[in-house]
């Protein structure tokens, strides 16, 4: 009999731990996925639930291998994730929220979106982040939005953390999401506020309750009150007792809220995440003690939005002030007069990406001020230091660059 200590048995678990045995053991409390039932009927597996531990020199290890967080001597230490007990990564650092690339017909760009995210995570971003508001997951249907992640777990083979969300249209749907990333390998699931239908606070509490007493991965709630309602500091602090819960990203542009949700639920929980998702002030946040960002922008500029996060956990507060004031200008061309996210989609683009055509249909006036959007943000990258097709008759700064490329 194989004795297997992981709190989610996935299918692929089963598969790489087995052997050709056909009894587990495992604990009461693990969370067997869907696909994973599938894996043990298919193959007449019988499952024993047991507190007992196997020891050994032929037990398996329950944790998987991951990279642990360097200290150096004389300094902070390193910005990577960092793998907390237990095996489970956390999130700290600069997560990409990446678009979606479409093809020709207007189904995913496979090729094109594998090479999009080896180059993300070759610059040097420290996680990823699939079916985010600016993946537009609310314009794909499920089966997409599942498509997404398979290719970004299958492209990223481990290197980064993979917070993917799970925002489906009903309680039932989330933890069936939850599952089938649980099996793909996801490290953690994002959630909104159940949106369209208003609900009251008390229900909204039972909702991300009953998802953290049965989730198979760990959650950040996701507060943009944007685009649904706001998760007020109370009802997070009521989900504190959640374990699965482990954090936030917040993207409410409210630089007063996120310093307050800090103080106020890491005084319960210490290693709470609290991630900013407005690129505008990344760097005041990370100074005040936030765990990185969901930063739009890192799809465009990784290697900037990087070095704001690593220099203001470094305390090189005048380079990290400096090049937060260098971007703001990019951010609000790609935020601002242009339909989400086709800005920041126009900023792929420049960067050198057949990013496919828009999912939300435009018109003629809305596309030509695309076209003119690119050469506005091809004239900035140029005047960053970068190397841009289609930059012309761009005013001249004398602006130092700050990037070497």
């Amino acid at each position: 009999m194989i004795r297997i200590d992981d709190q989610v048995i996935t299918a692929q678990l089963l598969e790489d731990r087995l052997a050709g045995e056909h009894e587990v053991q495992i604990r009461p409390s693990a969370k067997v996925t869907p696909l994973a039932s599938d894996y043990i009927n298919q193959h007449g597996i019988t499952v024993v639930r047991s507190e007992g531990q196997t020891t050994g020199r032929n037990a398996p290890d329950p944790r998987p291998s991951q990279p642990s967080q360097a200290r150096s001597a004389d300094g902070p230490a390193s910005p990577l994730p960092r793998t907390a007990r237990g095996g489970k990564r956390t999130f700290q650092g600069i997560l990409c929220p990446n678009i979606v690339i479409f093809d020709d017909q207007g189904g995913i760009n496979h090729g094109e979106m594998e090479r999009y995210i080896n180059w993300l995570v070759e610059a040097g971003i420290h996680g990823l982040y699939p079916n985010g508001s600016t993946g537009e997951f609310v314009r794909l249907s499920s089966e997409e939005r599942r498509e997404v992640v398979r290719l970004i777990v299958d492209v990223n083979q481990g290197r980064v953390p993979i917070l993917a969300g799970a925002s489906e249209a009903n309680l039932r749907d989330v933890l069936a999401m939850a599952d089938y990333y649980a099996d793909l390998g996801v490290d953690a699931i994002s959630l909104v506020p159940p949106y369209y239908y208003k609900v009251s606070e008390t229900s909204l509490l039972e909702y991300f309750a009953e998802i953290g007493r049965n989730c198979p991965l760990d959650i950040l709630l996701y507060n943009i009150p944007q685009f649904t309602r706001e998760l007020t500091l109370d009802t997070m602090q009521d989900l504190l007792q959640y374990e699965r819960i482990i954090g936030t990203k917040d993207s409410s542009r409210d630089l007063p809220r996120l310093i307050n949700t800090m103080h106020r639920l890491r005084t319960q929980r210490p290693d709470y995440v609290v991630l900013v998702g407005c690129e505008e002030i990344l760097f005041p946040s990370v100074a005040m003690g936030a765990s990185g960002g969901t930063i739009a922008t890192s799809g465009i500029i990784p290697e900037v939005i990087v070095d704001i996060y690593e220099k203001a956990l470094a305390g090189d507060y005048d380079r990290a002030r400096t090049t937060q004031y260098r971007i703001l200008d990019l951010i609000n061309l790609m935020l601002l007069g242009v339909n989400f996210p086709e800005g920041f989609k126009t900023g792929v683009a420049v960067r050198g990406f057949d990013v496919g055509p828009p999912r939300q249909v435009m018109s003629v006036d809305e596309q030509d001020y695309l076209l003119r959007l690119e050469t506005q943000i091809s004239c900035i990258l140029q005047d960053m230091g970068y190397s841009v097709k289609g930059a012309r008759a761009c005013p001249v700064t004398n602006l130092p660059p700050i990037v070497s490329r």
